[in-house]
């Protein structure tokens, strides 16, 4: 079997011609949507991950991401009450934001091939090998 058959996914490595400052966020962006925006796009710009290119893969990152946590307040001001049809769209927004943020080295595994995970200093680890 090939690697390429086996679901290894290739090192994420910095951008040949990264962002250098944080885009403004889409004007037709919900809430949810915007804040999501705000909160990892500054993370990819300072990692030189993401160039004008991904944009629109990070715009669709958000609105799933502002998609789930819309559903979720929605549900909570019923008064907990559970929407088959609106539970499915919640799932599904969650997965592919789940998936979009693997590609774009917002979960741990992904921060670890790109290496920003690892620390920097050893100096304060006590299990720090010398």
């Amino acid at each position: 079997m090939s690697k390429h058959l086996r679901g290894v996914k290739p090192a994420v490595r910095p951008d040949q011609e990264p962002l250098s400052r944080v885009p403004k966020g889409p004007a037709w962006f919900g809430a949810h949507a915007r804040e999501e925006w705000k909160r990892v796009l500054p993370m990819l710009v300072a990692r030189r991950v993401i160039c004008a290119a991904d944009l629109a893969q990070v715009e669709t990152y958000c609105c799933m991401a502002g998609l789930v946590r819309q559903i979720e307040q929605e549900r909570q001001r019923s008064g907990g009450l559970i929407d088959v049809k609106l539970f499915g769209m919640q799932n599904r927004a969650a997965q592919t934001a789940r998936q979009i943020a693997a590609t774009l080295g917002l979960d741990p595994v992904s921060r670890a091939r790109l290496g920003s995970a690892a620390p920097e200093d050893d100096a304060d680890n006590p299990l720090a090998v010398t």
